[in-house]
C-alpha cells in the first residue's frame, strides 16, 4: 500500500529543537515534490516547506525561514525537516505531503498533493 508516515513530533522548549521525518512506503520520492504543511490551533492548514529535484532550492514559508530545513535522506524514502529555535507559535499538527512530478518554487496551487500522511503533534513550550 502507497502511504506517508509521518513522525518524530514531542515537546520542546523555546529555542530547542526537533526533527520531523516522513517516509514513504510503496514508492521513493526520486519523481515527488515532498511538502510539509502545518496546521496551527485555530489557524488554517498552511504549507511550511517542500523539497523536489525539479527545483534548485527547497522551499520555505516566511515563517519559518532561517528555523527549518527540509533535506531528503540518503534512502530516498525519507525526508526530514529540522525545526530549530523553535517558538511557541510553532506548536502545530505537522503534515507531510507528495506529488508526483511536483514542483515547489513559483507554485500555483497547494493542497492537491498525491498522498497525504498523519499528523505528528509538535508542541512548544515557553
Amino acid at each position: 500500500e502507497v502511504q506517508l508516515q509521518a513522525s518524530g513530533g514531542g515537546l520542546a522548549q523555546a529555542g530547542g529543537s526537533l526533527r520531523l521525518s516522513c517516509t514513504a512506503s510503496g514508492f521513493t520520492f526520486d519523481d515527488y515534490a515532498v511538502s510539509w504543511f502545518r496546521q496551527i490551533p485555530g489557524q488554517e492548514r498552511e504549507a511550511v516547506s517542500c523539497i523536489s529535484n525539479r527545483d534548485e532550492s527547497p522551499w520555505y514559508a516566511d515563517s519559518v525561514k532561517g528555523r527549518f530545513t527540509v533535506s531528503s535522506g540518503n534512502a530516498k524514502n525519507t525526508v526530514y525537516l529540522r525545526l530549530d529555535n523553535l517558538e511557541p507559535g510553532d506548536t502545530a499538527a505537522y503534515y507531510c505531503a507528495a506529488i508526483h512530478m511536483g514542483r515547489c518554487h513559483d507554485r500555483d496551487l497547494w493542497f492537491d498533493e498525491d498522498y497525504w500522511g498523519q499528523g505528528t503533534l509538535v508542541t512548544v513550550s515557553s
